[in-house]
């Protein structure tokens, strides 16, 4: 067929059989099927949205289970969730080839993905033969009309502001990987489209000839070309490698791929070209509206209130502080910001002078109540390496809080705040778990939880303020942080310690709280055990007894049942090194009992242990090894004075302990002391949130949430290191 003279044509209405469907029907009828995706999921986002407000009305009236569904209708959809979420987070376990892991995909996803892939092919062949080449035509008008309508879904997803977000309640971040699938389907799509007008002129040797003569054909080569490149430019190894060029290319490359499409599809006044249209209208709609937002935030002369209490009188309102931290990391402040958050949220940081035309996405470190925005920024390459290098530049690497030096004010602007995360205030217990700079993510929700409990216990009736903002329904918080040293600690322990402290003065005015903080140790072969040698004297000056912790109820009144014999009593208990030696077993070269390395061998039972020396790195014999691990016990007592004079890095309330964490023993235990609804949220590196999703998954399932048994139910909030 001759596609020289298509520019101009009308195919909206072209025939292709009797019962055939027309081509603007199929288009149709694709977006349909999306809308009814999108329109079930608005019904689940609005149903939590309401599930949210009668959880904070019941707990305003002091109901003492707000966050247990008690009707019908509230269980069945408890009963619904439940379902869902452990088909949606099923997966098969990672498999480990030497340094490399291979993870399957959700369940969830998969099931998507397939749909969407399903959907498309119906479409493209539906009451069409294919198995007679004079109808290889028609296929190809077919799958060239359900291609281009695809373009406006993969762009609605692409926008930092669009409407799927706002309805179904999610992020553009966490819609972006059904954009990158998307795209991988419309290629797919392309694919078949591409190949069955070959097919169609194979029989005629006409190939080469439309490559070479048909503008037409040649605008389509080039768009399969460009869409080619931009998948495989948007996989993840590519993403990570050099995230900057990612961004630049991508623009570029969706921008010609546009412009190739416009010229590939025919003209005319019922043509397909609208789609193109729609593409480009939704690109720069996002684009004004992101363009008024960073004029909104970072104009200095529209904050003048906000700007008053600073030595700011630039044209930007945002300066931001560079301090150089342990680990490479560089802590960013910006004080009195202009903008208002709510915490897990992040924001497009970019500071020009630094790092030029680039903007990076930081997590929110701090709360609203601090005044100041916060960011703890890890080096690895690029723009942090930079932020790193100006913080260190004007001083040494701190030794300690109090040698810190801070770099000079630089002029930063910000975008946003991004991201959405469901309020942790309407779940009964909260389980946070954190791997290195994971906490921004989870120290800032656990703050706003104490934050809340203090709101609802000093103003409970403070006119003006929201519900939300002054009622909590959560009565148990369970922090969990993996760190690889003491110098990471120290990112957060001054907020650590100031959250123990507001929950110790909550329960002595009868608050029915709790927290409890756990920080892993995964390798420092010297903090666990001076930790622990610093708490054996803080308890010995106070007269507590040496290795027992009690858990008393603040109130004096009788614990529920249930709980009654849960109390918790935490025997510390040292592990020295000759331990395996005396029992013959030398031959082992880790220090943990069974030849491993006590500070990365996962700890099953943390009651059971306090802390572990750590042998493993030290260059020295079997017997020094023995003897320093022996005095380990001893110096607990004889240098109780010299213990005295060191401040201990953390509240001696916060668990301390060397190794890595066992995920489903930890979530198992808070679960049993739930009322109601339970929370479970992880941020950190890929493998702790496999860990994490994976015993959630199975604990659901084990404990038969919801059908039955009086399990309450989980609710999984999962972030991970990457773009």
């Amino acid at each position: 067929m001759d596609m020289e003279g298509m520019d101009g044509m009308d195919m909206s209405g072209m025939e292709m059989g009797p019962g055939v469907p027309s081509l603007p029907y199929m288009q149709q009828m694709y977006w349909a099927l999306v809308g009814t995706v999108i329109g079930i999921a608005t019904v689940f986002n609005a149903l939590n949205w309401v599930n949210y407000r009668q959880r904070l009305s019941a707990a305003s009236k002091g109901l003492a289970t707000p966050a247990k569904p008690k009707s019908w209708f509230w269980r069945s959809y408890a009963t619904l969730t439940a379902i869902n979420r452990e088909t949606a987070y099923a997966s098969f376990a990672p498999i480990r080839i030497n340094r490399f892991t291979l993870r399957s995909p959700r369940l969830g996803r998969t099931a998507l993905i397939i749909g969407n892939i399903i959907v498309l092919l119906v479409l493209c062949f539906y009451k069409l033969p294919t198995n007679q080449y004079t109808d290889y035509e028609d296929i190809g008008y077919r799958t060239g009309f359900i291609n281009i309508c695809q373009l406006p879904l993969l762009f609605l997803l692409a926008g930092k502001n669009n409407i799927i977000g706002v309805l179904t309640g999610f992020s553009f971040e966490k819609l972006n990987w059904i954009h990158r699938w998307v795209a991988r389907c419309l290629l797919l799509t392309v694919t078949i489209h591409m190949g069955y007008w070959f097919a169609d002129w194979a029989p005629y040797d006409y190939i080469t000839v439309k490559i070479k003569t048909d503008d037409i054909t040649q605008y389509g080569m080039a768009a399969w070309a460009i869409l080619l490149w931009i998948v495989f430019s948007s996989m993840t190894p590519i993403r990570g490698w050099c995230y900057e060029f990612f961004v630049i290319q991508h623009i570029i490359s969706f921008s010609g791929f546009l412009a190739v499409v416009w010229l590939h599809v025919p003209a005319g006044p019922s043509g397909p070209r609208y789609w193109v249209y729609i593409c480009i209208a939704l690109v720069c709609i996002d684009r004004l509206m992101r363009l008024g937002r960073v004029l909104w935030i970072n104009l200095s002369f529209l904050h003048r209130k906000q700007q008053s209490g600073t030595r700011n009188t630039g044209i930007f309102s945002c300066q931001a502080e560079f301090t150089p931290l342990a680990h490479e990391t560089t802590r960013i402040t910006i004080r009195n910001p202009p903008i208002s958050w709510r915490p897990g949220q992040f924001v497009f940081l970019s500071c020009h002078s630094i790092v030029p035309l680039q903007s990076h996405p930081l997590t929110i470190a701090s709360i609203p109540e601090d005044g100041q925005l916060e960011f703890i920024v890890k080096c690895n390459k690029g723009a942090t390496r930079s932020f790193f290098r100006h913080a260190t530049k004007n001083g040494r690497l701190p030794s300690s809080t109090a040698d810190m030096k801070i770099a000079l004010g630089k002029v930063t602007t910000i975008e946003g705040p991004y991201g959405k995360t469901r309020p942790l205030q309407q779940f009964d217990s909260v389980v946070l778990f954190a791997g290195s700079t994971g906490a921004t993510f989870t120290m800032p929700l656990m703050r706003n939880l104490v934050a809340s409990w203090r709101r609802a216990r000093n103003d409970p009736k403070q006119p003006g303020s929201s519900l939300a903002h002054k009622i909590s329904v959560t009565r148990r918080i369970r922090c969990v942080w993996v760190i690889k040293s003491k110098g990471q600690l120290e990112w957060f322990s001054s907020q650590l310690t100031q959250v123990i402290k507001n929950v110790e003065e909550l329960r002595d005015s009868g608050a029915d709280v709790m927290v409890d903080i756990s920080i892993y140790v995964t390798c420092d072969d010297t903090f666990t055990s001076e930790h622990t040698n610093a708490i054996e004297s803080h308890r010995h000056s106070n007269g507590v007894k040496h290795g027992v912790v009690e858990e008393i109820s603040a109130s004096g009144e009788k614990v529920d049942a249930k709980f009654s014999e849960k109390v918790e009593q935490r025997e510390v208990k040292e592990v020295s090194s000759d331990t395996s030696s005396e029992n013959g077993e030398q031959s082992k070269s880790g220090c943990g009992p069974d030849g491993t390395c006590c500070c990365r061998a996962t700890v099953d039972d943390e009651d059971a242990i306090a802390s572990a020396v750590c042998t493993c790195n030290a260059a020295r014999s079997h017997s020094s090894s023995s003897a320093e691990a022996s005095s380990v016990i001893s110096r607990s007592s004889s240098s109780a004075g010299q213990a005295k004079k060191k401040p201990l890095p953390v509240h001696p309330n916060i668990s301390v302990v060397g190794g890595r964490p066992q995920p489903r023993n930890i979530i198992r235990k808070s679960l049993e002391q739930a009322y109601g609804e339970s929370a479970v949220v992880v941020c950190g590196p890929k493998g702790l949130v496999d860990d994490v999703r994976m015993s959630t998954v199975g604990l659901s399932d084990e404990r038969a949430v919801h059908k039955g048994t009086g399990a309450q139910g989980i609710c999984l909030i999962t972030e991970y290191f990457g773009y």
